[in-house]
């Protein structure tokens, strides 16, 4: 298994949890003297890299592109895949593959969290489910073009009201066509929808391509009441060898939540 770490350039995501904020370079440079292995990245669209070179920061730093993120699709232009306007549903798309342009060619997958959506108002939930399956099975089939993954990430139910588990979630990528679709599973989302987190994860096993790495709170890890031990165990039974990632608060602030979430890391993997 593997570390890494988030970087948000979202202006509208700054109270959001994200370890490091604003700047890319040096979130990938504190990064790579903590000993993380990859970075996250939160961004507006594909036109957050046009500024920089992306990749020349990474090979300088010896990190990788662990993940990108979909979010900003939500949080900026309020667009999600069960929006009851077909146009809207479709704009939706256009983005999230724009965001898988983006990361492809550093072999990072794209992640689709708040740009899922619900259901409620003129959308029922077997419509949205519908919505959701169809736009899984359109992008997943887009990424796999692409040559990297899709990563669908079950939330709580006070962000959705469509898939809150990880067994839903597993029921929901075996019903599609494309096997381009993996999971994420988020701990401080288990932590509330899950009954045990490590049999969920036994449970996701091959289907689990994504771990967001945080404690109970969303507070780094080791800073709540989350028992690691039987999680990691779960993810070694699984053969799980992908990142774990915080996407956690920057709590007391970013470097110190930022190395508060390595010497965690190492203390469990090692």
């Amino acid at each position: 298994m593997k570390s890494a770490v988030t970087i948000s350039v979202v202006e509208q995501a700054k109270a959001g949890p994200f370890v490091f904020h604003d700047d890319i370079e040096a979130g990938c440079r504190k990064a790579a003297e903590l000993g993380f292995d990859a970075v996250e990245l939160f961004t507006p669209g594909p036109q957050a890299l046009e500024s920089i070179d992306l990749q020349a920061i990474l090979d300088a730093n010896g990190l990788a592109l662990a993940a990108v993120g979909t979010g900003a699709g939500m949080v900026i232009h309020g667009l999600n895949l069960c929006d009851p306007s077909t146009d809207k549903r479709a704009e939706a798309v256009v983005f999230i593959k724009k965001i898988i342009d983006m990361g492809a060619p550093f072999g990072a997958p794209a992640i689709l969290g708040s740009m899922q959506g619900r259901w409620g108002g003129d959308v029922d939930k077997t419509t949205a489910l519908g919505y959701l399956r169809a736009g899984l099975n359109e992008i997943g089939a887009y990424a796999a073009e692409q040559g990297v993954k899709f990563i669908y990430e079950p939330l709580n139910r006070y962000e959705t009201n469509l898939i809150n588990t990880i067994a839903d979630g597993v029921a929901m990528t075996e019903s599609l066509d494309t096997d381009n679709v993996v999971l994420l599973a988020d701990l401080f989302h288990m932590n509330i929808e899950e009954a045990n987190l490590a049999d969920a994860i036994r449970a996701g096993g091959k289907h689990i391509g994504h771990i967001h790495f945080v404690d109970s709170q969303r507070s780094p890890a080791g800073l709540g009441h989350m028992d690691y031990e039987p999680i990691i165990a779960a993810l070694k039974e699984i053969g799980y060898d992908g990142y774990l990632c915080a996407e956690a608060f920057p709590h007391p602030d970013s470097d110190a939540a930022a190395k508060q979430t390595i010497d965690m890391f190492k203390k469990l993997i090692s």
